[in-house]
């Protein structure tokens, strides 16, 4: 079961009708700015990830050289 364009054009004007144009403004903005939220936490933390990474690498690298150097 699919939706065609005119289907989606009745539930368009019908969820109009019901809230109004400010509160779907207002609704919309509150999205995007959750959606915004959430990718600027995602990348936060990929972001501490890789540091967490690379500095484990780090600390690996100076262990075998003191170890190499004994």
């Amino acid at each position: 079961m699919s939706f065609g364009v005119t289907e989606l054009i009745i539930i368009l004007v019908i969820v109009l009708l019901l809230f109004g144009t400010s509160k779907l403004k207002s609704l919309g903005t509150d999205l995007g700015s959750a959606i915004k939220g959430f990718r600027s936490a995602v990348t936060d933390e990929e972001a501490q990830k890789s540091e967490v990474a690379e500095n484990d690498e780090g600390e690996k690298t100076v262990e075998q050289t003191s170890e190499s150097s004994q």
